[in-house]
């Protein structure tokens, strides 16, 4: 073997690894940006005026129009109204790809569905007061996103379905 093909032989095995060691910092990439994005998540939404947000709306009887929303809340519906525009921003980020739609599943899918059978009223008499058909467009989308994965297959409750759930153990053992 001359130089020039041992060369040309060093120079495409380290082309393979450098292509090699690209593909895994892209999926390193991806997990850190998942994992992120679901840290986020949690942080946004572990507050105390969110949580009374939840408890308004789970207390709230279905059916309520949206003067008899705005009228079961009282001086508290700002914290109803600023639940809806973050499942809003969720639908949003969802339909763009910034977030993957099996994480709002794994954390909001209860939530996000009772808020919108509880004010599905409240957000149709808004766009008619309004003329904007484009009030919480997004939230609306979002839930039927969700109930299309309930549809296919129905929710079982984590402690259920990963009740057998063990860590996984890192790769150098």
């Amino acid at each position: 073997m001359n130089a020039e093909a041992y060369f040309q032989a060093v120079e495409a095995i380290a082309l393979v690894i450098a292509l090699g060691f690209a593909i895994l910092q892209v999926r390193q990439y991806r997990r850190d940006k998942h994992r992120e994005a679901a840290m986020e998540l949690l942080h946004s939404f572990q507050t105390p005026s969110f949580a009374r947000a939840l408890n308004i709306v789970y207390a709230m009887p279905g059916g309520l129009s949206k003067e008899e929303v705005e009228q079961y809340c009282g001086n508290e519906f700002h914290l109803v109204y600023a639940m809806t525009t973050t499942w809003e921003s969720l639908g949003v980020l969802v339909h763009r790809g910034e977030i993957d739609l099996q994480l709002i599943d794994d954390f909001f899918s209860g939530p996000i569905r009772i808020s919108w059978q509880k004010l599905e009223n409240h957000v149709m008499g808004e766009r008619e007061c309004t003329g904007r058909g484009t009030i919480n467009e997004w939230f609306q989308w979002l839930n039927e996103r969700l109930v299309d994965m309930e549809t296919v297959e129905q929710p079982v409750p984590a402690h259920l379905e990963h009740k057998d759930w063990q860590p996984k153990k890192p790769w150098w053992r």
